[in-house]
């Protein structure tokens, strides 16, 4: 099977059913936050979740876009058929170790997608850093086009989105969200497949702001899954490197 051919057949089980939610009930978000959200498919046949921070720059997650596949952003015409855009360079910050990521550990799990053109009907949104010291309970926002039931991939492709709290013990390398209500000991809402590379956002008052990417996610209590934990890399320690490739690539922040 050609690479066009192994994208095609990833974006098929997108949109092979209706979506309906990150998985416990997130919210539908075309709007808003939901404007800066973008869909990515590898010739790997994965799907993956990034944000739109300037108009041709793309964030993700650096598990998303490894070296050895071609990744591909897709739009949507007003007759809502999905096209295919190209990109033009990724770039995965130096310090990934996916073993790391693999092993629900910290790592630089944060890359760039620069495309050959900007996206139509989207909107670049604010990138920042969270706000310095995290502590438990803190809420913050996060958006995907990620499936509602695992290993489902025609539940996925729709932009929804869900707030969720810090757990545990924050730091500038990780942060773990929770459903507020089930704290993650029972099933709730959180990241899936897909979702990976999304946008986690904080609220601040000129309006949200991008603080981090999707990393992982896992079952209530810690089992494999989703519902349960989900893994953010704040972008605290990354902020510099992401300013810093947007320039060489001539795209301004």
């Amino acid at each position: 099977m050609n690479i066009l051919a192994l994208v095609i057949a990833a974006l098929a089980l997108l949109l092979s059913v209706p979506a309906y939610a990150i998985v416990g009930g997130g919210v539908p978000s075309a709007e808003g936050i939901g404007r800066s959200v973008i869909t990515i498919v590898g010739a790997r046949g994965n799907f993956c979740t990034g944000a739109l921070i300037a108009p041709k720059l793309v964030l993700t997650a650096a598990h998303c876009v490894q070296p050895g596949a071609v990744y591909k952003i897709v739009e949507y015409g007003t007759d809502r058929q999905p096209q295919l855009q190209d990109v033009k360079n990724v770039a995965i910050h130096p310090a990934f170790n996916i073993q790391a990521m693999t092993d629900h550990r910290a790592t630089a799990d944060v890359a760039l997608l620069q495309l050959e053109t900007s996206p139509n009907g989207k909107t670049a949104a604010v990138l920042g850093a969270p706000q310095i010291p995290i502590v438990g309970g803190s809420r913050f926002t996060i958006a995907g086009i990620g499936v509602t039931i695992r290993g489902e991939g025609g539940t996925g492709g729709t932009v929804r989105v869900a707030g969720l709290v810090v757990t545990g013990q924050p730091g500038t390398l990780q942060i773990r969200l929770v459903d507020p209500v089930g704290q993650g000991a029972r099933l709730g809402l959180g990241a899936c497949t897909g979702d990976s590379g999304g946008p986690v956002f904080e609220d601040r008052h000129g309006g949200p702001a991008i603080v981090g990417v999707v990393s992982w996610s896992t079952g209530p209590n810690g089992s494999a899954g989703c519902g349960g934990l989900t893994g953010v890399t704040p972008l605290t320690l990354y902020r510099d490197w992401i300013l810093q490739t947007a320039r060489q690539w001539g795209s301004g922040l």
